[in-house]
Formats: structure tokens, sequence, C-alpha cells
């Protein structure tokens, strides 16, 4: 290896030396000697041939000169852009540490990451109080091993449409050491990497337990509700007392975290104006044999992505609450999704019975105007109030009944249905239907999901039918995920089903000629 180094550094010395030598003996033969000429011909032509060499060392050794040259200045400016990068980021992390400090570590909200493999990636304070574990038990670990078989298979379907793209939300009751129930409102947030894949998605679970019913049960209480329906209509019930200014603090974290932006409700309100949202639909489709009921379709609404900062389908309701903007928001959908209804009857690809569900936000029902607006929007485009059904969720009827039915009283007079969703999720009482008319009531997933495991939940579903049933109500079934629980709801005599083993939501724009037509 010595050899070779120093063969190297000496070479292009002995090609010179070489050369002039040869040089030295032509000459010498030529003014000394009596050679003929084809000797000083040859002679001529080494000495021709060295110096070509020597030329070709010389070019060589410049050109690699130079590439190395150019390496060496394409690495520094490498070095000179990373160096600038890691200095940007370092300030960016450091004016984040406070806000990352505050969701770590102060935030009463429990926050967690976890992969598309199920396991747990991130947690903060609030999180692994909530479960009673050290942070070694959590990280890495998957679901199952950390909230136990029952509890992960409560939340099973939720996580797969989570991990499916689908912004999830729902309340939980979770059972402390001591006997004692807390309510969780639990909302599963996608997060998309830069190829638009599903990565993951968060975790965020709000305690929403009242003051005064945390208390130790006098019998041992329901098994806590498994995941409801994606969408606005599960809303989580706000923070009261000291807690308001802290959630507020949290949504706009979020919002922050999400859109890339700290003024969510004006990007929101932009969105809004410039048609930027993207109407879905999923199927509801009749279960009973050879059928001559319309299928229908819940309408579902995503935010276009933008750019690099993509917005999870669903995770701006939180955001268009705080701000005041479902109201905004709900008009938008009714608008569009009549005006998409008049292109269809003007083109004859719509079966005139099928029927559109919109979801209601809580401040939309207090909306007074709004019945008016969807009178308006029907005349404007010609189209019949029967083909719209608003679902007010249990929940909103649960606390504003009085508005909920001067809502539903409103806008049957536009010809529209009402239906009742969620149905089952906390408490059973028909108490509530009472001046809602509604003409559908939906069996929430909670207890759909185990019906064929639960006795319980079956009998509650069972026994629901039959009273919905007798008071004239269409039953319709929520988070139908397999051809055995669709066979089991034809048993029981259910009307419609919902749900992923029935049909995926599908970009309402390319339902066109298929509607009542699609089979399951």
């Amino acid at each position: 290896m010595r050899g070779r180094k120093l063969f190297h550094a000496v070479g292009p010395y002995l090609s010179a030396v070489a050369v002039v030598a040869t040089a030295a003996i032509l000459i010498f033969a030529i003014y000394f000697t009596q050679l003929n000429l084809q000797w000083i011909t040859f002679l001529t032509g080494v000495l021709v041939a060295a110096i070509l060499s020597l030329v070709g060392r010389t070019s060589h050794a410049q050109w690699t000169l130079l590439r190395r040259s150019a390496q060496l200045s394409s690495v520094k400016e490498k070095l000179e852009r990373e160096s600038r990068l890691r200095k940007k980021a370092e300030e960016t992390i450091a004016s984040g540490k406070s806000r990352l400090h505050l969701i770590d570590e102060v935030m009463s909200e429990r926050v967690a990451f976890v992969d598309t493999d199920g396991r747990y990636r991130y947690h903060n304070r609030a999180f692994r109080d909530g479960l009673n574990l050290r942070p070694e038990q959590i990280d890495g670990r998957r679901m199952r091993e950390v909230l136990g078989a029952k509890v992960h298979g409560e939340m099973a379907a939720a996580v797969r449409q989570s991990l499916e793209g689908r912004t999830v939300r729902y309340e939980q009751t979770q059972k402390m050491p001591s006997g004692a129930s807390r309510r969780l409102s639990v909302q599963h947030l996608p997060q998309f990497g830069g190829d638009g894949k599903v990565t993951g998605f968060h975790i965020l679970a709000t305690d929403v337990t009242e003051q005064g019913e945390v208390s130790l049960p006098a019998e041992p209480p329901f098994p806590a509700p498994a995941p409801g329906r994606a969408g606005h209509d599960t809303a989580a019930p706000n923070v009261a007392g000291d807690g308001v200014a802290e959630q507020d603090m949290f949504v706009d974290l979020l919002s922050e975290q999400i859109t890339g932006r700290n003024d969510a409700g004006s990007r929101i309100m932009a969105a809004i104006e410039n048609d930027e949202f993207r109407l879905f639909c999923q199927r509801i489709t009749p279960l009973a044999v050879n059928s001559a009921e319309a299928e229908h379709y819940e309408i579902l609404i995503r935010l276009m992505e933008e750019e690099e900062n993509m917005m999870p389908p669903g995770a701006f309701f939180p955001l268009a609450e705080k701000y005041g903007l479902m109201p905004h928001l709900d008009r938008w959908v009714v608008q569009h999704v009549i005006e998409w209804v008049s292109s269809q009857d003007l083109r004859g690809t719509r079966r005139e019975d099928s029927i559109f569900f919109i979801n209601m936000a809580g401040a939309t029902i207090h909306d007074p105007e709004f019945p008016d607006f969807v009178r308006g929007q029907l005349q404007k485009y010609g189209v019949p109030g029967a083909a719209l059904c608003f679902e007010i969720t249990d929940s909103e009827l649960t606390s504003t009944d009085v508005k909920a039915a001067e809502f539903a009283r409103q806008i049957r007079q536009c010809g529209c249905r009402i239906a009742l969703s969620g149905f089952g999720r906390d408490r059973i009482s028909f108490e509530l239907l009472h001046g809602l008319q509604a003409e559908f009531l939906k069996i929430d997933g909670s207890i759909i999901l185990d019906i064929l495991r639960d006795r319980v939940d079956l009998a509650k579903v069972t026994a629901i039918n039959r009273v919905a049933k007798t008071i004239g109500m269409k039953t319709i079934a929520e988070f139908v995920e397999s051809d055995e629980i669709v066979a089991k709801l034809r048993e029981l005599t259910v009307d419609f089903a919902q749900g992923f083993g029935i049909s995926r939501p599908r970009p309402l724009a390319e339902l066109g000629s298929f509607i009542g037509t699609e089979v399951g």
C-alpha cells in the first residue's frame, strides 16, 4: 500500500524525466552520430508519444482536480444548507417547547398517538394518570395490552375507522379502581403522511363528568359504550367551570397543529365561502329480503387537503364549534345537497323515494332562521322536502328537548323528515320522542357491535326495535360491520342497516346514476 502511494506521488515526475531523456538522446543522435533517417524517425516517434502521454496525464490530473473541487463545493453547500435547516428546526423546537410542555405535563385532556401497528408512540401525563400506569407500561405497547381485551374490543371499530382516515367521536364510561365511573368524550384524529396515507391517529379524551356524577354505583353499570358514528352529531359537551379557559387553549393548540395556522376560525370560514369542502355519502340499505324500499344515504363532509397542511376528515368540527361556525357549515351542506339532488332530478337518475340524511349540530338546532333557509333552498331548486331527513342526536334531545321539538316541527312543515340518532348510547327513554314525531330511529352502534356476543345488547336492540315499530318509526342500525350482524338484524326485523359492512363512504359526486340501484 505504501509503495503504491509512493508510485502515484513520483509518477508524474518520472514521466517528465523520461521525456527529457528521450529528447536528449534524439538530439545527440542527430548532431553527434551518423544514424540514418529511419532511426531518427523512430526516436522522434518515441519522443512525441512520451509528450502526448505526459499531456494526457496532466489533463487527467487537471480534470480530477476540477471534479474534486466541484464535489467539495457541493458538499460545502449541502453542509451549509443542513446547518441552516438544523438551526431553523432548533429555533422552532425552542419556540414550541412551552406549548409542548403544556400538552405533556399541564393539560387535563388525555392525549396519545397510536401508529398503524396499534402501538402507543406518544402519550401525555394526563393519559397515563387516567390509566394509572407508568410510562414504560404504555410506550411502544399495543393498545390491547395496555387497555385490556374488553375495552380494546369496544374500541376496535373506532380504531379501524381511524386507520382508514376517518375521524371518530364518541363517549365512553371508564370505571375507576374505586368503583366510581367517569364519563369521557373521546376523539380519534387520523394523521396523514406526505403521500396522503394514514400514519396513525391521535386520541383526545376529555373528562366530561359533571359535578356530583362521580359516586360509587349502587349496582354494576352497563358495559362502557363503544364508539358512535363519526361526524358532528356526537359533539363533546363543554367542560364547565375553570376548565373553560384550559379547553379553549387546548383547541387553539389543536387547530395550530392540524391546520398549521393559529387563525382556524378564519380558515374554516374561508373554506366555507370558497367551497373547499367536499360531500361524501354512506349507503343506508333496507334489510328485508326483496324489499321495495329505496336505499337512503347519510351525508358526510370533508375539508380538501391543503398542500402539506392536510386537515383530517372531520377534525375541523371542534374548531367550527368553538368559533360558532357550525350553522354556517350546516347551511353550506344543505345548499349543496339540495343543489346536487336537483341536478340528479333533471337527469332522471335519482329514485324519488331515496332520502339524504343530514346531521344537525346543536347550534344549528338553536338557530331560529335555519328552517326558513331550508324552505328557501328547496323552493329555489325545486326539490321536494321529502328528499331530506335531518338527524337530531339523542344527546341534543336530552339537553334541549323543547328547542329540538320546535326545530323538528318547523322542518317537518318544509316536507322534510326527522331522524333521532345515537339512540341507546347513554340511556333508553322513549319519553324523549314525544313531540318530535321522527320517522326514523337510529340505534347507536355501541350496542349494535356486540349483539352477537352480549345478550344484554341483543335484548336492548330487540326491545328498541319493537317499541319503535309500535309507535310508527322505522329503525336503522348503525355501525354494522359484518354479514353475521346483518343476518341477526334481519332476523330481528330491523328496517335498515348502515356501516362499513354495508358500504364505505364515497364522494357524493360519484354516486350519479347508481342511486337506488346498488347492491350490498
